[in-house]
């Protein structure tokens, strides 16, 4: 038999067995269609949080309060709690590096807004003009901080897109008087940036100067200390002036933990790889629970076609052309199995990405070759069975109905 009859012959026996053909190749497609989209979650995952570290800057170091040790985060880092404050002097004294170019001191808190009769809680932000340039962000309109001493405490405030939406509604925000807490802020500025950053909604913070935000929150310590470096090259030696300064200005004790803005991403990047490759693996058990059904479905298909194998082998086929047959059968249930997993799993990636944006949900290309190789060493493997009792039967006997 030529290659042209083998496939003839296996395509008319999935077609003499519609519904037996279509049970299959729903469980090979569902399968496929699975690991495809599991993976492309876990990649879009990974590429989103990519993202998201590539607008904090490309040269960032971050000064941390609290001493992070190398078995992990102790306690005091957890609770924030310091032997000594992070302070406004100590960011100063970080500004002497030749290597340096912007500075960015940060309070954090959360306080009451409120204008005229509306009110909400809303996350404080102090820091200063530097900011807008190290973040990345953009302005909507309006100003962002005016460069200023940071022990100055000025009554100006920028505001995030959703702040201005739900406390001005169609009142003009700029100009305007907002109450936090107990004090007025005027807003010069409205931010036109989206998405998260330090684990806030930058179209839902209130940014203030540092020494504002301090008052404020009544705290002299700072949250954070970014640091933007002239180059990737310098960024280490960044680290060690940063840990060296604040070492000697806190009588010895080195209780501030220095990251880059890699140290991070690498750690996210490692833990959602291993996430994808995780879900990938769950997701491809399915295609071994689909090749049970198979072989189930193939040896019910065997003791079903006895006398036609039967008449098989009295017209002068081999085991091995009956074997050849059957794989066939299976190998091309297989592939149509997986093709249409692939248009079901590209589809509903697709419907990912249309739903959510922000989240590039392609499937990785080792998920698309690992998956198309399981599914077709699936469909074989399960079937070497099947193949095998029908290349066992004997002539007569399976004539006669036998097994």
């Amino acid at each position: 038999m030529i290659p042209a009859d083998v496939f003839s012959y296996s395509w008319q026996s999935l077609k003499g067995y519609r519904a037996r053909t279509l049970l299959m190749l729903l469980a090979m497609c569902i399968s496929v269609a699975s690991v495809l989209l599991l993976t492309a979650l876990g990649e879009g995952a990974r590429r989103y949080v990519n993202n998201e570290f590539a607008s904090l800057g490309t040269n960032l170091v971050i000064v941390i309060p609290g001493r992070s040790e190398t078995a992990g985060v102790g306690l005091n880092t957890m609770m924030g709690v310091t032997p000594r404050d992070l302070t406004l002097d100590d960011a100063r004294a970080l500004r002497r590096h030749h290597a340096v170019t912007r500075i960015a001191p940060l309070n954090i808190g959360a306080v009451e807004a409120s204008w005229q009769n509306r009110k909400r809680e809303v996350t404080v932000m102090g820091s200063t003009h530097e900011l807008l340039d190290l973040r990345h962000w953009k302005l909507a309109a309006g100003q962002f901080l005016p460069q200023a001493d940071w022990d100055r405490s000025s009554p100006v405030c920028v505001i995030g897109k959703k702040i201005r939406d739900e406390l001005f509604g169609a009142q003009a925000a700029l100009g305007q008087w907002l109450r936090l807490g107990e004090n007025r802020y005027r807003v010069i500025g409205i931010m036109a940036s989206e998405g998260r950053s330090i684990g806030v909604d930058v179209q839902e913070i209130v940014i203030i100067p540092v020494s504002s935000a301090q008052s404020l929150l009544n705290t002299p310590s700072l949250f954070r200390i970014l640091i933007e470096t002239k180059s990737r090259e310098s960024m280490q030696k960044v680290i060690d002036f940063a840990l060296d300064t604040i070492k000697q200005r806190h009588y010895g004790e080195e209780d501030v933990t220095v990251i880059t803005q890699d140290a991070v991403l690498q750690t996210f990047d490692n833990i959602l790889a291993a996430l994808t490759y995780g879900v990938g693996g769950i997701a491809a058990i399915s295609l071994a629970v689909a090749g049970i059904l198979i072989m189930n479905v193939m040896l019910v298909a065997v003791s079903q076609r006895t006398t036609e194998i039967g008449l098989l082998k009295a017209l002068g086929a081999s085991r091995r052309k009956i074997l050849l047959l059957i794989l066939s059968e299976a190998l091309l249930l297989s592939l149509l199995g997986a093709m249409l997993g692939f248009i079901l799993g590209l589809a509903g990636s697709w419907g990912i990405r249309l739903a959510l944006p922000e989240l590039e949900a392609y499937p990785p290309l080792w998920a698309m070759l690992a998956s198309l190789l399981v599914a077709i060493m699936t469909g074989l493997l399960f079937s070497l069975m099947p193949a095998a009792r029908a290349a066992k039967l004997d002539a007569v006997s399976a004539l006669q109905g036998g097994h």
